[in-house]
């Protein structure tokens, strides 16, 4: 799965990286969580970056708060799960990460690792994105990050991992006439041989905390044998 990630690239390396038209306005986050604003960049307008909010809720729920439970759709289901089928027919995005973290279990708690593409600022997550409407008319766009099984370089700490995209595959995703058997052939792990991860601060363990020393190594220190 995935519960947290960072955002720190320059905003003129995301306009490059993804040919958008303008340059965003975007602050370097190190700690992004379910529910808070993330940008996106739809199949609709695939030149510009949206802000909406993670955790995705479907057109037809009645009760907005389900979005807190739709943070992740497993890519293996989403074609044909009552809640993402649509969307991943119809409303498909990429989502530009600069890396991500898990956890494992340790005598201490848990501990935190980022996890990032090797030699890359700036990524993209495949996701979903929706637009509900309250009964008083407004309108609440928000998305959800699309995973698949862990490759061989990070199964030890988790064993579900998001969808990363890159290259020509972010256009087939993004393209309209893609079909589903097609884009079902890019839910896969990405090469394990281009990512690299090491721990970090248990200071991420709160939404609170969001600074760049959050994805500073921070090796937990090893009890050392007294014989």
């Amino acid at each position: 799965m995935c519960g947290r990630y960072v955002l720190s690239a320059e905003p003129q390396l995301v306009q490059q990286e993804f040919n958008l038209s303008n340059t965003p306005q975007l602050a370097a986050r190190y700690n992004i969580a379910p529910s808070q604003p993330v940008a996106i960049i739809t199949n609709q307008v695939p030149d510009e970056l949206m802000i909406v909010k993670w955790g995705l809720v479907p057109s037809w729920s009645k009760d907005p708060k389900i979005g807190y439970k739709m943070i992740n759709s497993r890519s293996e289901t989403a074609h044909e799960k009552p809640s993402f089928r649509a969307a991943f027919k119809r409303r498909r995005c990429l989502i530009p990460v600069s890396g991500f973290y898990e956890w494992t279990k340790t005598d201490d708690g848990k501990q935190p690792h980022y996890i990032h593409v090797k030699d890359s600022e700036v990524f993209s997550f495949a996701g979903l994105w929706e637009i509900w409407h309250s009964p008083d008319g407004d309108e609440m766009w928000t998305a959800t990050i699309l995973t698949t099984e862990a490759n061989e370089a990070i199964e030890h700490l988790h064993h579900r991992m998001p969808v990363i995209l890159d290259g020509e595959n972010r256009d087939i995703w993004l393209d309209g006439d893609s079909d589903v058997g097609e884009l079902r052939l890019l839910m896969k792990p990405y090469a394990g041989d281009k990512m690299a991860h090491y721990p970090v601060s248990k200071a991420v363990n709160s939404v609170r905390n969001d600074n760049p020393t959050l994805i500073e190594r921070d090796d937990p220190p090893t009890q050392q044998s007294m014989f």
